[in-house]
């Protein structure tokens, strides 16, 4: 059995250590909050508009939308959403490990990750997949500004690399919110757009483009391009902090059990020697009257 002062320094460090799991806990749970409410707000817009983009893109020929056009394929981005901090379970390594996945599956091709958050970043940064392009900042520094014009820029820069052919198809991997204590690895197709099939007995609307088809598609498209990837963006975001405060959550019930466990040990411990110590002072009383 560990003696007292080990077993005290075991406690005292669990204790510390449940402080910080307990803090760490209350803060992702405040930052999840205003993640929840910024992906619940635009989700039901960005659907519609994705629906919209989708609709409007099964009426238009390749003249008029470049940004469906269906290529050999040969080139392939990855955009992997991570986060740029740990301790949140297994919010990053499930994406690791889709990407790896899609690194299969897409073997034989020419295929670049751009890494959206640190996490991912690391992970493949000596792998020779990873994309770094002086145009754009270090994409690690979105989640300290995260907002939809920092988001465009990938965007735009993946738009703008699609159109003059660099890469045929662009892919988005993230983690989809559904509540704090689950998280959906998600992979959608960026670009090329994926035109809406009718179905059956049933007609892809008729769309009337006012001022005119040109300036509305110009506009709608990138536009919804952009909003995509920053709905990805914040699901990913309220993803981490739902990550988070549930991994803090159990480590901190571990601590806790944790500490009951050597706290009960110590106290044995001590009522251990409390009861040698009384023996050899009977066992000696008894010696010298004898």
């Amino acid at each position: 059995m560990a003696n007292l002062k080990e077993i005290k320094n075991r406690i005292t460090s669990v204790s510390s250590t449940m402080q910080i799991t307990q803090a760490m806990k209350l803060v992702s749970a405040a930052k999840l909050k205003r993640a929840t409410d910024a992906i619940v707000q635009l989700r039901p817009y960005a659907e519609k508009t994705k629906e919209i983009l989708n609709n409007v893109s099964a009426t238009l020929d390749l003249s008029e939308n470049g940004y469906a056009e269906q290529r050999d394929l040969e080139n392939v981005l990855i955009i992997a959403i991570s986060s740029n901090r740990g301790l949140c379970g297994g919010f990053n390594n499930n994406i690791t490990k889709r990407v790896k996945e899609l690194l299969e599956e897409y073997k034989g091709k020419n295929i670049e990750i751009l890494s959206l958050g640190k996490k991912v970043n690391d992970a493949f940064k000596n792998s020779g997949y990873i994309r770094r392009d002086e145009s754009l900042t270090d994409a690690t520094a979105l989640f300290d500004d995260l907002t939809f014009e920092h988001s465009s820029m990938y965007a735009e820069y993946a738009m703008d690399s699609f159109i003059k052919g660099k890469y045929d198809k662009i892919l988005v991997v993230y983690n989809e919110f559904k509540n704090a204590a689950v998280q959906i690895v998600k992979t959608e197709q960026f670009l090329p757009i994926i035109p809406s099939q009718a179905e059956d007995n049933k007609e892809i609307g008729d769309y009337i483009f006012e001022p005119s088809k040109k300036e509305i598609v110009e506009f709608i498209l990138p536009k919804s391009l952009k909003l995509q990837l920053f709905k990805a963006v914040l699901d990913s975001h309220a993803s981490e902090h739902g990550a988070r405060m549930t991994a803090m959550h159990k480590a901190t019930d571990n601590a806790t059990e944790l500490q009951r466990t050597l706290t009960l040990e110590y106290n044995k411990a001590r009522q251990a020697a409390i009861t040698s110590e009384i023996l050899e002072i009977v066992g000696g009383a008894e010696a010298l009257n004898g």
